[in-house]
């Protein structure tokens, strides 16, 4: 396992973010060539890469629209600073990657917000890969968990991208899969450079990045939701959680980041109206079903017959205590997919010995 320095972050796939590394301007064009005079008015189609290139933001937009977002969430939360003793305490969900990379990248910003960013680039990766390495724990399988990997990183944004950090980290998950595909229950021999060895080496030692404590996030939610209904009650409607009313403004909250709704639902701290709550458990039950009918119907596609237990591990991984108290995900539930999950392995790796395989299992199964 990579050794992990005591101060955090310190995983080399961070080191762009605590050291504020500057991003490298990225530009895309397209160019026709006649071949004759007369083709000088040939329309010219633009392949759907170069497009999206073409329609992106430049980088001067995305790092204003980081500096006006900052500044509301800040107004809204009446602080000057994202900060508290070393912690986020200001909810950044609402940026998206390149604002969070501008933010943690751009001397315009200061030293607590740049780290802030971090803080909250840091915890997205953590968060990516929260659900497949509860997975891994449990089969001993770490391809999910460096697929997932790789998605997120290919995810982000082309300046990020254009970082040594990230070329680093994607070579050395690239170099990952690939030996996974011989040896999947080993983990592979990556070097330092690999963020799932760090990342992994971070939850070894108890230094994965904690979530912002409920009782601050319940406060954000408290001034979210008295916001919201100011603003209603200034256009003149009264604030409701009736979605079909004609007189009145509705409240959705549904958009709302989970661990925000299980704040409000639990109300521990009685901050919030039982309307409120009541309305916060609905949104969490209609993303908690969501989530589990996403992952019957992925299942449903897979040869795996422990694919369905295995995606109920991953939901009840990437989630907080908090957000598993509120959806109702007990530890029983939990134990009960790992038992169907080694359950369902056993039979199968009988029914291999007796002469069949996995697809057959399923259409077996099926009858």
């Amino acid at each position: 396992m990579v050794a992990v320095s005591a101060a955090y972050p310190s995983t080399s796939y961070t080191t762009a973010y605590s050291q504020a590394a500057k991003p490298a301007t990225t530009a895309a064009a397209a160019s026709s060539t006649p071949t004759t005079d007369d083709s000088a008015a040939t329309s010219v189609t633009l392949s759907s890469e170069a497009q999206a290139a073409l329609a992106a933001k430049d980088f001067a937009t995305v790092l204003a629209e980081a500096h006006a977002k900052l500044a509301a969430l800040l107004t809204e939360a009446g602080r000057s600073t994202p900060l508290e003793t070393g912690k986020l305490a200001v909810d950044l969900s609402s940026l998206d990657q390149r604002e969070l990379f501008a933010m943690a990248s751009d001397d315009s910003f200061t030293s607590d917000e740049q780290a802030a960013a971090g803080l909250e680039m840091q915890r997205r990766f953590e968060n990516a890969l929260s659900g497949p390495a509860g997975v891994a724990q449990v089969t001993g399988n770490f391809t999910a968990l460096y697929k997932a990997a790789a998605a997120y990183l290919d995810s982000l944004g082309d300046e990020e991208k254009a970082g040594a950090d990230w070329i680093a980290g994607r070579a050395a998950i690239t170099e990952g899969i690939k030996q996974l595909q011989s040896d999947p229950k080993t983990l592979p021999d990556t070097g330092d450079e690999d963020p799932v060895q760090l990342y992994l080496a971070l939850v070894d030692a108890g230094a994965a990045q904690q979530q912002q404590d409920i009782a601050d996030v319940a406060s954000s939610a408290r001034k979210s939701l008295d916001t919201l209904y100011a603003d209603a009650i200034a256009n003149g409607k009264a604030p409701t959680f009736n979605s079909k009313t004609t007189v009145g403004t509705y409240i959705d909250i549904s958009g709302l980041a989970s661990r925000t709704l299980s704040a409000i639902a639990l109300n521990t701290d009685d901050k919030f109206s039982a309307a409120e709550s009541a309305e916060a458990k609905a949104a969490l039950r209609s993303k908690s079903g969501a989530a589990l009918l996403a992952g019957f119907h992925s299942a449903a596609k897979s040869s795996d017959p422990t694919a369905f237990s295995q995606n109920i591990i991953s939901i009840y991984s990437s989630m907080s205590a908090e957000e598993r108290q509120a959806a109702g995900w007990s530890d029983q539930f939990y134990q009960t997919a790992v038992a169907s999950y080694e359950s369902t392995s056993k039979l199968t790796q009988m029914f291999a010995e007796a002469g069949g395989d996995s697809t057959g299992f399923m259409s077996w199964m099926g009858k």
